[in-house]
């Protein structure tokens, strides 16, 4: 199967409605294994929670999977995809389900997970693959069944929105915790199997559109693309990308990407001390047409409601009104009221 031509791009986003949501991970879990392992999966926690994205007119999630769940029983893995793609359909929501991800911890282990570290933001979140089944080839056969398991379960779902094959794949020592020194010999590792996991996924023959991600750097040309960034533009049926900036950087970056041909989605924005909240970038989303995923709906044990830098430097907690990301507390009680307005406001018009 070729990759979707930019008409047939167009004709799938074009039937969809605008795409408002969030990236959704619940408050019990610090992780991914963490959220879908038997022993700590919870549907009815889950649904209490889209339930709360449902009331602000939200439409989508984007949530992450894990190779080691497959690895680890895929029938029971499948089963509950299917029955957290049940939870969504009953609230009005479509899910887009990340296969990969190069972001936090490169050592991922199956089994109960750490307990949040006081006050460090995502302290607890694993890469998929981690860095020794990245660097072992014997390994990747592996992946490629859990590719190709969870994609041709779920081919002409229409509960599921998208796939996105691989996040951040470029990501560095910043949130990848992995030496500087050692970044470009990941990189080398990453690309092929990226390319092969898109392959893989599209031999599946999906009615969704697959993508990647790109978050770092300059857009404005071609040539300015990194490796990573000009295969995951160029393997993706419709372009999407990270973006954490003020208003006017978000516009410009769309406009860059729009030269591309095909539709766009950003799958990450919303860090309020950045610039980057409801209010600033939403409005030039929906008007320049571009589909949206906040991150992070319910605080939680994740503790992203504080900032990035917390990895480095744990504070007990942020003022009340400073929330890095999140919308809610674990009660239900939104952060800022006004955003909760705002949101019910935009998607009802």
């Amino acid at each position: 199967m070729e990759r979707w031509t930019p008409e047939a791009a167009h004709a799938w986003f074009d039937a969809q409605p605008w795409q408002v949501g969030c990236n959704f991970t619940p408050a019990y879990a610090i992780n991914q294994l963490e959220m879908w392992q038997s022993e700590t999966f919870d549907l009815a926690a889950i649904e209490t929670e889209l339930r709360l994205a449902s009331s602000l007119g939200m439409n989508a999630v984007r949530v992450y999977l894990h190779d080691l769940l497959w690895m680890q029983d895929a029938p029971g893995f499948a089963n509950r995809i299917d029955q957290f793609l049940d939870a969504t359909d009953r609230n009005g929501i479509r899910t887009m389900l990340v296969l990969f991800d190069s972001c936090w911890d490169p050592e991922p282990a199956l089994g109960p997970q750490r307990a949040p570290r006081a006050g460090v933001h995502n302290s607890g979140w694993v890469q998929s693959p981690g860095m020794p089944a990245l660097a072992d080839r014997s390994q990747h056969d592996r992946l490629e069944s859990y590719v190709r398991g969870i994609v041709g379960r779920f081919a002409n779902d229409r509960r599921v929105l998208a796939w996105d094959i691989w996040n951040e794949p470029d990501n560095g020592p910043e949130v990848a915790l992995c030496d500087p020194a050692m970044l470009k010999a990941k990189a080398d590792l990453v690309v092929p199997l990226m390319v092969s996991a898109f392959d893989w996924a599209r031999s599946c023959a999906p009615v969704q559109p697959l993508t990647s991600g790109i978050w770092l750097g300059d857009w404005s040309a071609p040539d300015l693309l990194s490796p990573i960034q000009r295969a995951q533009t160029g393997l993706s049926d419709v372009i999407s990308f990270h973006n954490y900036g003020t208003a006017e950087d978000f516009v410009t970056r769309v406009k860059w990407l729009k030269a591309m041909g095909r539709p766009l989605l950003c799958t990450e924005y919303m860090a309020r001390p950045a610039g980057s909240t409801f209010q600033t970038i939403l409005p030039p989303a929906k008007e320049l047409g571009v589909g949206t995923f906040c991150w992070g709906l319910v605080r939680g044990k994740t503790q992203t409601h504080l900032p990035w830098e917390n990895w480095e430097s744990p504070i007990a907690d942020l003022p009340k009104d400073t929330w890095f990301h999140d919308i809610f507390d674990e009660a239900g009680v939104p952060h800022d009221p006004t955003e909760v307005e705002f949101l019910r406001m935009l998607s009802a018009v």
